[in-house]
């Protein structure tokens, strides 16, 4: 491994735009690691870069680091990710994501008209909605969580 590969952990929190605090976290939690060199320094390789990177990712369209953790676990440690590293945590997650996406496409539509709440406050609900037709099949948003 070439020493350019390693970077200090405040290089790396300032190329995700992390602070140092995030990195340790994550670095606590197992989702990456750190070497450390012979004054205790850490140091990460610069494909960490990409681990952290995914991580801010997939928090932001909603997954839990328990999800996150399982699918980095399946990257290699030691070596920068492949392409085809990617692609398989990518074919793990397109099932999920494609869920989320088809339920924000269907909230986004339904909050035009009614997400079947029952709450007959609209005017509209009397159309969409009569005598809280949705209540009937159970509590919540009905027309949006199917």
């Amino acid at each position: 491994m070439d020493k350019d590969d390693l970077i200090p952990i405040g290089a790396l929190a300032a190329r995700t735009g992390l602070a140092v605090s995030a990195v340790r976290f994550y670095e606590a939690k197992g989702l990456l690691t750190s070497l450390r060199t012979a004054g205790n320094q850490r140091r990460f390789l610069r494909s960490d870069i990409r681990r952290l990177s995914f991580i801010l990712i997939a928090q932001r369209l909603g997954l839990g680091l328990t999800e996150i953790e399982a699918e980095l676990a399946t990257l290699p440690q030691g070596r920068t990710p492949t392409v085809a590293d990617w692609q398989r945590i990518s074919r793990s997650l397109r099932g999920q994501l494609d869920a989320k996406i088809n339920l924000l496409m269907l909230t986004k539509n339904k909050l035009d008209e009614c997400i079947g709440c029952g709450c007959l406050s609209l005017t509209r609900c009397q159309l969409y909605n009569p005598k809280d037709r949705a209540g009937v099949a159970g509590p919540g948003p009905r027309y949006v969580l199917v």
